[in-house]
């Protein structure tokens, strides 16, 4: 492995960690390689989404991502695995600042699901970013652990997401 293959893969090393910081909420952190606006891109552009967000482990594929990222818009994600019957997740974005924070609903589930703040801090060119889901009840929040979902899953997804920046340029203009 040449320095450019070891600088390109110590890229994707970021580690994701998450922590149950009460009954009802899980926080996730991860750092990324790249300007904040590129990273809120990722998370705003459907072109973009499409590209990291379902784990490629679990077999799914993403039929179709509609997003409409400002306050007041609405999201629809429909996956399926292998032939199974389509899932669709859903909900509204309660607010969004372009290039530092994001909130939205998770309605698939019926009885107010959780919500989702993802918020989006840059330093010297790296992108630090906290995502809190605050669950309905310490059951929701148990259920959603035990899924794998909201370790493991999110993140390879996560992972993804670094390997999407460095084929964007992440670092293209740092200072």
């Amino acid at each position: 492995m040449d320095t450019r293959e070891q600088t390109e893969a110590s890229k994707m090393k970021n580690p994701t960690t998450a922590e149950r910081k009460s009954d009802r909420e899980l926080v996730v952190t991860r750092t990324f390689n790249g300007p904040a606006r590129l990273v809120f891109e990722a998370w705003t552009r459907p072109e973009l989404m499409k590209r990291w967000w379902t784990p490629k482990s679990f077999g799914m594929s993403f039929l179709s991502c509609e997003l409409d990222a400002r306050t007041g818009g609405a999201y629809r994600f429909v996956f399926a695995i292998g032939d199974s019957k389509p899932m669709a997740f859903f909900g509204k974005y309660l607010e969004v600042k372009p290039h530092s924070k994001l909130v939205w609903t998770n309605e698939e589930g019926g009885e107010g699901g959780a919500i989702t703040t993802v918020t989006f801090e840059e330093k010297d060119g790296k992108t630090l970013l906290v995502m809190t889901d605050l669950y309905p009840s310490k059951k929701a929040l148990d259920d959603a652990i035990a899924s794998g979902a909201t370790n493991g899953g999110m993140s390879e997804s996560l992972g993804q997401l670094d390997e999407l920046l460095i084929e964007l340029g992440g670092n293209a203009g740092r200072a």
